[in-house]
C-alpha cells in the first residue's frame, strides 16, 4: 500500500468522521456501519421513524487549484431514501443531495476508462483573484446544517 492511497484513504475517513460529529452535535440520531461495501457511510433515522441512508465524499485542501470541489469517477445508480454530502475542505463548503438530484445534476461519462460513472464539479475559479466559488447552479444544495435529510423527500417529486 502506496504512502498517497493511506494519505488519501485516512482524509477521508477522517472526514466522515468529522461530517457524523456534525450531524451529532445538531442532534441526529446516527448509525455507523462497521463495512462500507454498500456506499453507505452512515445510516440517520429522521424523525418520522424511517431511516436514510448517507454517502459522504470530501475533498481535501491539497487538491490542485480549480477542483477543490470536483468529485469524479463515481459510480451511482437512483436509490430511494440516499443523501450524498459532499465536503470540500479547502473551501470550508458542504453539499447535501439526494440520489435523483445527484443523477439529475452530475455528468455521465461516457468514453473513457471512466465510461459510465459519474462526475459533478461544484466549484468555479477565478484565475486572476486565485479563488474557488461555488458555481450559481450549485448554491441550493450548499449546507450549514442537516435538516433536507431530516424532513426533505425528494423521492416524493420528479425531477425534470
Amino acid at each position: 500500500m502506496s504512502i498517497p492511497f493511506r494519505h488519501s484513504a485516512a482524509f477521508g475517513k477522517r472526514i466522515e468522521f468529522y461530517v457524523v460529529g456534525l450531524m451529532l452535535k445538531d442532534g441526529l440520531d446516527v448509525f455507523l456501519p462497521l463495512v462500507d461495501d454498500d456506499a453507505i457511510d452512515a445510516v440517520i433515522k429522521r424523525p418520522d421513524g424511517r431511516f436514510v441512508e448517507v454517502q459522504i465524499k470530501a475533498r481535501s485542501k491539497n487538491v490542485i487549484f480549480g477542483d477543490a470541489a470536483l468529485f469524479a469517477a463515481m459510480t451511482h445508480e437512483p436509490r430511494k431514501n440516499y443523501w450524498f454530502i459532499f465536503f470540500s475542505d479547502r473551501m470550508d463548503t458542504m453539499w447535501i443531495m439526494s440520489s435523483q438530484e445527484f443523477i439529475a445534476a452530475s455528468q455521465l461519462n461516457i468514453e473513457g476508462k471512466n465510461a459510465g460513472k459519474r462526475s459533478i464539479w461544484f466549484n468555479g475559479k477565478n484565475t486572476k483573484a486565485n479563488t474557488e466559488h461555488v458555481k450559481p447552479q450549485f448554491k441550493k444544495y450548499v449546507a450549514k446544517d442537516f435538516h433536507r435529510i431530516l424532513n426533505d423527500d425528494p423521492d416524493q417529486k420528479k425531477l425534470p
